[in-house]
């Protein structure tokens, strides 16, 4: 067992804004405690301040037992990174170096083959199994088995990239729940998993003996795991953090009790303010022709000067509030047409067809094609015209397939990436992307694309490039992308994985106001209610229409 001490840490950003103020909380033997909070708010440079990855500027952080990873960017990785790569990632240490030490006796192996290296091999492959590597690789195994249903020798070269961002969790969190680390630290774990992956993560940290600190935004994993809440609260001087000893289902209740008891203290406070005040006035003007009242009035100053140097309660932390406002415009009337469209070696042949206004739900388990299909549709269908390109700069795959895919008049779809993969954004800042605008939107002046910011929560990261962002961030300004590039097709893949609650919300209404049509992959079960159909990617291959949303639709059968 192992716990995890935060005391009074503070950390500043580089422009010098203090992020972390006097951030204190306890993670105990055995506890599952969620950590949630604004986008932004820095629930994840926390994290990695726990980890070892940056330093405080102020407080400190203990621990005991080993701890296990499970960083932001997993299910995002597109790079050449392979299997083993992977998982020797969330690896302990020693099994790391290990690894990296047989790696290199092996590239010297295949370039001379005399006895000095044969030697260092030999001393590789004895220390790699003194650390435990043959035993990990059993693990990994075990792993690769049921994440991806294929064991460890058959896939252990495998370029990640090739893996659903699903698959890519489910197998590193295979890999820590089953791991020898005793503390476990998960950044948003339940990302990129489908409905029937979530459930297995909920009965997973329930019945885990494993000290467990994550960051989540899904409501109900939150109430069904949780048995302690830490909110990264946004404060002026700095955000500082607040523990629920609770669970989920009593957190928003006690949440508005706190708030309701800092305006009471607030008010308290300045009544008592402006009592002293006032007292110190009277003994003044009285002092000014009554000698014997210079003492009454140095004592009230006292009292005041006291008063004021204690300073008033603590502020009420600062509440965001998002405001997306989706515009769309008037299309034809079928907005999607798709004939005998087979996703090739992923789903068969089906029929369908989406009318102006409508609001499709995209369900089905991690791997089912899901995500392709909307690249198909966001790069304009089968056979584009002019006016269906994509809206933006961002280069879409091609997406293999026969049948046709066919848009409708006036339809310019806008596509919301779950990986957040824009090439064309990085290294740009927010304020540069706005002003330049692109084929699809207008560039603006600085105080205009500061307001728009502004109304998504983001205009204290102006000045900051889109791939220094949080991943909730980085949603929230695509969102407000899609909103000023006039596409009438939204295409969102995942748009609620990164998003706060209150985010999330913001979206929903504004996909409420939205005058086109949505298409959405979703394994929110929550999101998925606002929907008027749902499309199943089924585990037979199939794709079907069912009345209410299905989620217990398995993996699909195919070789791996």
């Amino acid at each position: 067992m192992g716990h995890v001490d935060v005391a009074g840490v503070g950390f500043e950003l580089p422009d010098g804004r203090v992020l972390l103020d006097d951030v204190t909380f306890r993670v105990g033997d055995g506890a599952k405690v969620a950590l949630v909070g604004a986008n932004g708010s820095g629930k994840t440079t926390l994290t990695r301040i726990v980890a070892g990855d940056l330093k405080p500027h102020s407080g400190s952080i203990s621990r005991s037992g080993g701890l296990g990873v499970m960083r932001q960017f997993v299910g995002s990785v597109r790079d050449a990174s392979t299997v083993r790569d992977l998982l020797l990632g969330v690896a302990p240490e020693a099994i790391q170096q290990a690894a990296a030490k047989l790696d290199k006796a092996e590239q010297k192996m295949m370039e001379a083959d005399d006895e000095k290296t044969q030697l260092r091999y030999a001393q590789a492959v004895a220390d790699w199994g003194e650390v435990g590597g043959y035993d990990a690789e059993v693990l990994w195994d075990v792993c690769t088995t049921a994440a991806l249903g294929v064991p460890f020798d058959r896939c252990r070269w495998r370029e990640v990239k090739t893996l659903s961002g699903g698959e890519q969790k489910r197998l590193v969190l295979e890999a820590l729940l089953r791991g020898p680390d005793e503390v476990l630290m998960l950044d948003e774990p339940d990302n990129y998993l489908d409905v029937p992956g979530k459930r297995w993560l909920e009965e997973q940290l329930r019945s885990s003996d494993k000290t467990v600190l994550y960051i989540s935004h899904d409501r109900e994993l939150l109430a069904n795991t949780a048995t302690r809440i830490v909110t990264v609260e946004l404060g002026a001087a700095g955000n500082t953090a607040w523990t629920h000893g609770g669970g989920f289902a009593t957190y928003h209740e006690a949440r508005r009790h706190r708030f309701e008891r800092f305006e009471e203290l607030r008010k308290r406070w300045d009544e008592e303010h402006a009592k002293l005040r006032a007292q110190m006035l009277m003994y003044k003007q009285k002092a000014a022709y009554n000698s014997d009242m210079a003492s009454r009035y140095r004592a009230a100053q006292t009292r005041l000067r006291k008063f004021e140097e204690a300073g008033p309660p603590q502020a009420l932390p600062r509440e965001q509030k998002v405001s997306m406002r989706l515009t769309g415009g008037r299309t034809g009337k079928r907005a999607v047409v798709c004939t005998a469209l087979e996703l090739t070696g992923l789903m068969k042949p089906f029929d369908l067809e989406v009318w102006y206004g409508e609001r499709v739900a995209v369900l089905g388990s991690n791997g089912s094609g899901k995500s392709h299909f909307l690249r198909l549709l966001a790069n304009g269908g089968s056979d584009p015209d002019v006016e269906h390109q994509p809206v933006g700069d961002v280069q879409i795959p091609s997406v293999a397939h026969t049948g046709n895919a066919k848009l409708g008049a006036r339809v310019r779809p806008g596509w919301f990436a779950q990986t957040h993969e824009h090439p064309e954004l990085v290294g740009r800042t927010l304020l540069e992307i706005l002003h330049r605008g692109d084929d699809h939107r207008d560039g603006m002046g600085r105080e205009l694309a500061s307001r728009k910011l502004d109304r998504y929560e983001l205009a204290h990261a102006a000045e900051q490039t889109f791939d220094s962002l949080s991943g909730g961030q980085q949603a929230r300004f695509q969102i407000l992308l899609l909103e000023l590039s006039g596409a009438t097709l939204l295409l969102l893949d995942e748009p609620t994985d990164n998003l706060d609650v209150e985010s999330a919300e913001a979206l929903e209404e504004g996909l409420d106001s939205f005058d086109g049509t949505v298409l959405a992959v979703t394994h929110d079960r929550w999101f998925a209610r606002g929907f008027d159909r749902y499309l199943v990617f089924g585990a037979d291959g199939s794709v079907y229409e069912p009345d209410e949303p299905v989620w217990d639709e398995g993996r699909v059968q195919r070789a791996r």
